[in-house]
């Protein structure tokens, strides 16, 4: 029987890095990458020292109630809002997540996404393959919006939002933010960014992305009435949280052209889409892949399972999130 510390892989990771936790651990994995039922995540905390996890597991004080073993729950993810950060503290468990790994890639993504709903780059190519491209016009082609020289407004400075800033300077874009709090003067002036309310920011901006967390406060920031200040040849980018957005009325506006065109890359309820969504051409739809490439996803889990490493050692993990629960 092994005496090494039992440990949960919640979903299917790369498998070299599998046969690594492996070497160390007990590991209980999920490489079938079916998604836990309430019930499932339950019965598997049950036994496990550790748990590596992701946004599809939603860690509460039910799927606590029989880990009386579980030291950590680490997610390979920077956004924690599937953690009940209070339940888990009050359980003594430790809670990580993987910041700063994935700021260029998520930033990257953000951008792309900018670029191709304001360019009409996925209408564009369903144009072609539906056979309606019959010649080239100059009127009749799909006309987009132009990003250079135009007013970015950033919604939510963190480390993602201050690295769309950054590469919109390349774009001479003009850039706007709100946030909680106002950044430091030096980081204020390292983006060329200027802090406006929100109200202001809707108002003025050509394009607008969300890169906020998501909490109780930011559920539904933008909803009809922010959309209703937005400029009718605006565009809305969200690589935040489902949630963060009214879908239903995002839909309604996008389907009554009160803006031009969004580009989503949450949504509320993911994996489903909200069924208006998806009638829609003025918007582009991703499958939550910001952070999706090989080198960063394996930055991810290699982070979650430092923390998990260090928790199991009595250390105290490198992005632990309720540092009270920590003794050492």
């Amino acid at each position: 029987m092994s005496n090494k510390p039992k440990v949960l892989v919640a979903r299917a990771i790369f498998p070299d890095l599998l046969a690594k936790l492996e070497e160390s651990f007990e590991v209980r994995s999920n490489q079938a990458d079916e998604v836990f039922t309430a019930e499932e995540l339950q019965k598997e905390l049950s036994s496990a020292a550790g748990a590596l996890v992701t946004g599809s597991e939603r860690i509460d004080a039910t799927a606590l109630a029989n880990a009386k073993n579980l030291k950590i729950v680490a997610n390979i993810s920077v956004g924690y809002n599937n953690f009940d950060v209070p339940a888990i503290t009050a359980a003594g468990v430790m809670a990580s997540n993987t910041p700063d790994v994935l700021t260029d890639s998520t930033a990257d993504f953000g951008f792309a996404l900018l670029m191709a709903t304001a360019r009409r780059v996925t209408e564009s190519e369903r144009w072609i393959r539906d056979g309606k491209w019959d010649k080239w016009s100059i009127v009749s082609n799909p006309l987009g919006m132009d990003l250079h020289h135009t007013t970015l407004g950033i919604i939510g400075m963190g480390r993602i939002g201050q690295g769309i800033a950054k590469r919109a300077l390349g774009f001479g874009m003009n850039v706007i933010y709100h946030n909680r709090s106002r950044l430091p003067e030096a980081d204020e002036k390292a983006c060329a960014a200027k802090y406006v309310s929100k109200e202001e920011l809707l108002r003025t901006a050509d394009h607008v992305v969300l890169v906020l967390p998501y909490t109780a406060d930011n559920h539904h920031t933008i909803g009809a009435k922010e959309i209703a200040l937005m400029k009718p040849t605006a565009t809305l980018v969200n690589i935040a949280r489902g949630g963060i957005v009214d879908d239903a009325a995002l839909a309604q506006a996008l389907k009554e052209k009160k803006i031009f065109a969004a580009g989503l890359d949450v949504f509320e309820g993911e994996p489903k889409v909200h069924p208006e969504l998806l009638k829609l051409s003025n918007v582009v739809l991703a499958p939550h892949i910001a952070s999706a490439t090989e080198k960063t996803r394996r930055a991810m889990i290699d982070l979650a399972v430092e923390n998990l490493r260090a928790a199991l050692a009595g250390k105290k993990p490198p992005s632990l999130i309720n540092t009270e629960v920590f003794k050492g």
